[in-house]
């Protein structure tokens, strides 16, 4: 079969990229990392299966409702990974805090729930073909998770210093790359709708970008991390101390038991965690 050039860039970006992610993975076994970050392991894994899928039909002819079914069924999965490395690098930065590591699982529990019922309710909205309900539901999900990137990356900028985290660290070098990956996979979405004429340039780009964010994850995890500032030693209290320490007192006394009070206890609890510390806040 005959192979376009716009073929051949993506075949070049996906055989390089499937190279680095494949070299990550030996540095994350070799350095001993892959129990630090074994979630973050499997979604490097799953993304070398990725781009294999996606050279498939510039280099051998296969059926396209087959090709299709597997692409977006991949698709999908590979968000739910991503997910799942959002969770596991906001544990990382939160490891002195484990009250807050209670309440973010809880928060992501909720999140991945919305998300899901989300994507069905797309799904079943939209009036056409069992094929483009899939690619609606899987969409939406995309950019959802491609959202709640962002808003990772922000976060961990706004409280760098609060944590106690260097841009160095490996959990923080993730999130980067995913953050900056996600920002540009959503205004190359947005510009390859608004500017069709443009044609596969935006996408060609963003594959570009998610080279170079796996290129520094590289880099990132074969270099030793810098010691992390431990904040609990500060003499300053800060705001996620007092949060900590609000809802550690708070779980403690069995007030806030989602299992057995109910969904209804939940905002409640928030309001009055959230009273106590800007209370504690004004006594200090």
């Amino acid at each position: 079969m005959q192979i376009s050039p716009i073929q051949w860039i993506y075949i070049a970006v996906a055989l390089i990229a499937a190279g680095i992610q494949a070299a990550i993975l030996v540095i994350l076994k070799k350095r001993k990392l892959r129990a630090d970050f074994p979630v973050f392991f499997r979604y490097t894994a799953f993304c070398v299966l990725m781009y294999a899928v996606e050279i498939i039909p510039s280099v051998v002819a296969c059926k396209s409702y087959t090709y299709f079914y597997i692409f977006w069924s991949l698709t999908g999965v590979s968000m739910v990974l991503e997910f799942a490395v959002m969770y596991e690098l906001l544990v990382n930065a939160l490891k002195p805090y484990s009250a807050l590591i209670d309440f973010s699982k809880m928060l992501f529990r909720w999140a991945a729930v919305f998300l899901i019922l989300a994507a069905v309710l797309t799904a079943i909205a939209t009036a056409d073909s069992e094929s483009s309900k899939i690619v609606a539901a899987v969409n939406l999900l995309q950019r959802s998770v491609r959202l709640m990137q962002c808003g990772l990356l922000l976060l961990f900028f706004g409280f760098e210093r609060r944590l106690g985290l260097s841009w160095r660290t490996h959990s923080m070098s993730i999130a980067l790359g995913l953050g900056v990956y996600a920002a540009i996979d959503l205004i190359t979405s947005y510009v390859s709708v608004r500017i069709p004429s443009w044609g596969e340039a935006p996408s060609i780009f963003a594959n570009v970008v998610y080279l170079a964010a796996a290129s520094f994850w590289a880099a990132s995890l074969a270099r030793p991390e810098p010691a992390r500032n431990n904040v609990l030693d500060s003499p300053s209290r800060l705001i996620f101390q007092r949060w900590n320490e609000a809802l550690s007192s708070y779980s403690s006394r069995g007030e806030v038991a989602l299992a057995t009070n109910g969904v209804n206890s939940f905002l409640p609890g928030v309001e009055e965690t959230v009273d106590r510390v800007l209370a504690r806040k004004m006594v200090q």
